[in-house]
């Protein structure tokens, strides 16, 4: 039974194997198809052992991650090679160096940068998940196959998760959803993106994820209908233009829809546009401008188009190398429909990004915006001490930010995300215009640095020699760039002062009869509150400290017995609060639970989420403040369970009938009359809520009002939100979150 399963397995991986060789995207050469052969092979072999969690043989995972790396993403052979061998240094006791011998350097160099990454995040109660991702993005440095090969291996872990426990199945999840789903976005693999958000999604937030599903399963086929209604008009008109073209129907991601209804705080029924048309054309590269607008006419001659909504990414492609033109149009029933227009060439950079982009490189000299972006990207990691999590953050806020297209004075056009300032501007034409910038205009007119530029801007930056960069430049500008260049300056400027501010203080003290040691300065840092001897250094060299509070020290420290009755007054204080601090922790002390052993632990409720009994929650342990709990949906909570995922502690409301809890309610509608009435009526007829506060204003004919209930549990309010919605002119009913 046994020889006919290993059989039955062998004639799987044999045609696993030859699936891999018909579906790549680029043309595989004798030598291509013998180097992917060798690779099969060595993998096949040094794998033989193993098995993964599911059962089945290991190999099939390296075969998958190649099949992603040759068909989705579109590399070559030594990708595809790299890809079969990317888990055989880390498992098996092959080494890099017989890869380089069996093989060539660049399959050895693209295998050893996989593995780095690997181990780098085995060992995650050693340093912040942060510092890995750092290390990861590090390797881009080398040769973004890596990256790219990565992702494909993240996709296919992704898909095959279910065998894992819910801890490490949700601790994956988000960290696919805090860097690798923005990684795909910014190399232009917009296909695997999506896929790696849903997947984020389905282990993340389950129930959310399910709800959408049978929702888009229910309205399929009347979705379908009404692509096939809008299809069957536009057809009849390309055909008589005698365009070469197919209509592909696309639905919204799932997630998109979920990001859609948190955003503007709606149902899945009000998220309108949930599916769009694809038109892809055939054309030479020289007409294909010429037929896209003449397709957009065809469009609007049968649709009418939202001006606001129109996104021309042929005339500016995106830095990723995407090229469109997106159409927003009212069809049938009064619903918006997108209509995404594209060459195949356009299609093919859209499906494979990077790969695509050089496969259409018209000349070796020619920069793309992606070659823009990695060169931008290598001189930021040239900057090694800029803390992990800010590193992180800063670049996966670079990832994800949309585009706008600005001028220089001379009319060259410029890429800069979305929200982008004029200081920014400065910065990315070169740092030292950036660091020397007194002043921008934009369109002729004087602004502030911290001016938010829009598309078809043209700034020109002033400089001057003596401009130097201050801290409230930080807050002036969006991009990773701009801050880190900034906090280089700064640091130096601060060190700078702190070195002066030492000398200063050592000469100051000595005149008080104090020698400086580490005591000292230790004693110094206690006394004005601050965290380092570098604070205390920096504030004395700019004169932040005055002579008058160092004599109070010294004459603190001088008298013990001040000091010590200084101390115990103090401690006691500090004890008072503590104790009322415990009693307010121990008036919530039943309601919650942590760990598989329900632990009954201290903690506090974060108040940019604002948890009550009933949420989906977990605890987090920070560093001064002890166990704070978030809801699962946090907008803070991808970003910590993916930095810090062994702070991060299951946790249960249990009983919570004796407690009471304040939630704020935002209403909006017409300004119906008696609507107040009615309103209050339904809130107070409830005789388990409360009403703390209520604000109600109307204007032209709008009716905003914002009630502070206390409430027992999440079910209690979900009810009273339910029955508000009922009354007549309520228009939207949602919960508010502090942040």
């Amino acid at each position: 039974m046994i020889e006919i399963d290993i059989e039955k397995e062998n004639k799987a991986i044999a045609h696993e194997y030859k699936e891999l060789l018909r579906i790549s995207y680029q043309t595989l050469s004798v030598t291509d198809k013998k180097l992917i052969r060798k690779a099969f092979d060595v993998a096949v072999d040094a794998h033989k052992e193993q098995r993964r969690k599911s059962g089945e043989a290991y190999i099939f995972h390296p075969i998958a991650v190649a099949k992603i790396v040759a068909s989705e993403i579109g590399l070559g052979a030594t990708a595809i090679a790299a890809a079969l061998l990317h888990d055989v240094v880390e498992d098996t006791p092959v080494t890099v160096e017989d890869i380089e011998r069996l093989f060539n350097p660049k399959v050895a160099q693209l295998v050893e940068g996989l593995t780095k990454i690997s181990m780098v995040q085995k060992d995650l109660n050693a340093s912040m998940q942060a510092e890995n991702f750092r290390k990861m993005i590090l390797t881009l440095n080398d040769d973004v196959r890596v990256i790219l090969i990565k992702l494909a291996d993240r996709l296919h872990n992704m898909q095959t998760m279910e065998s894992m426990v819910e801890y490490k199945q949700t601790k994956i999840a988000s960290e696919t959803l805090y860097i690798y789903a923005p990684l795909a976005h910014r190399l232009g693999l917009y296909n695997i993106k999506t896929k790696l958000e849903d997947l984020g999604l389905k282990y993340t937030e389950p129930a959310v994820y399910n709800d959408i599903v049978s929702k888009i399963r229910e309205t399929k086929e009347e979705q379908d209908a009404y692509i096939k209604d809008i299809s069957d008009v536009l057809k009849k008109s390309l055909d008589d233009e005698n365009i070469d073209y197919i209509i592909k129907g696309r639905p919204k991601s799932i997630y998109s829809i979920r990001r859609k209804m948190r955003a503007q705080n709606v149902s899945f029924d009000e998220v309108y546009d949930k599916f769009a048309l694809r038109i892809v054309y055939k054309s030479d590269q020289h007409d294909e401008k010429f037929v896209a607008w003449k397709i957009y006419s065809i469009v609007t001659d049968h649709y009418r188009p939202s001006p606001s909504r129109l996104r021309d990414w042929i005339s500016s492609p995106k830095s990723t190398g995407y090229e469109a033109l997106h159409i927003t149009v009212m069809g049938p029933k009064g619903r918006w429909v997108e209509v995404q227009v594209r060459s195949e060439r356009m299609d093919e950079i859209a499906e494979k990004g990077y790969a695509a982009h050089y496969k259409y490189k018209n000349g070796a000299n020619e920069e793309s915006g992606l070659d823009v972006w990695l060169n931008l990207l290598r001189e930021a990691l040239e900057n090694q001490e800029t803390n992990a999590v800010d590193f992180v953050e800063d670049f996966k806020m670079n990832l994800y930010s949309k585009e706008i297209f600005v001028f220089t004075p001379k009319g060259e056009i410029k890429s800069l995300p979305k929200g982008a300032t004029s200081l920014d501007f400065a910065f990315s034409i070169h740092s030292e215009i950036g660091i020397k910038t007194r002043g921008t205009r934009v369109n002729g007119r004087l602004v502030p640095l911290n001016h938010e530029l829009k598309s078809g801007d043209q700034v020109e930056v002033i400089t001057s020699a003596n401009q130097k960069p201050t801290v409230n430049w930080l807050e002036y500008v969006t991009t990773g760039r701009a801050k880190t260049k900034i906090k280089n300056v700064l640091n130096e400027n601060t060190k700078k002062i702190a070195e002066e501010g030492k000398e200063l203080l050592t000469r100051k003290l000595k005149h008080l009869k104090i020698t400086i040691n580490e005591q000292v300065i230790n004693e110094l840092v206690n006394f004005f509150k601050l965290k380092t001897s570098l604070d205390l250094f920096y504030r004395v060299g700019i004169g932040a400290i005055e002579n008058q509070q160092l004599k109070d020290y010294a004459a603190q420290k001088s008298n013990s017995i001040i000091n010590f009755f200084k101390n115990k007054i103090k401690r006691n204080k500090d004890t008072a609060d503590d104790d009322i601090h415990k009693q307010v922790i121990s008036s919530n002390y039943d309601m919650l639970v942590f760990g598989t052993e329900h632990d009954k632990l201290d903690y506090k409720l974060s108040p940019c989420c604002n948890p009550i009994p009933g949420d989906d929650v977990f605890g987090f342990v920070t560093i001064n403040e002890g166990i704070k709990v978030h809801k699962k949906d946090c907008p803070n909570a991808i970003g910590m369970q993916s930095n810090y995922a062994y702070r991060i502690m299951s946790a249960k409301w249990i009983d919570s009938s004796q407690e009471e809890f304040k939630a704020i309610i935002n209403i909006t509608g017409m300004d119906v009359l008696g609507l107040t009435n009615q309103l209050t009526k339904v809130i107070s007829n409830n005789m388990s809520v409360n009403i703390q506060s209520i604000s109600l204003s109307t204007d032209a004919g709008i009716f905003h009002g914002q009630v502070a209930v206390i409430v027992q549990n999440n079910t209690i309010l979900k009810k009273m939100i339910t029955a508000i919605k009922k009354i007549d002119g309520v228009d939207k009913v949602t919960r508010e979150y502090r942040t």
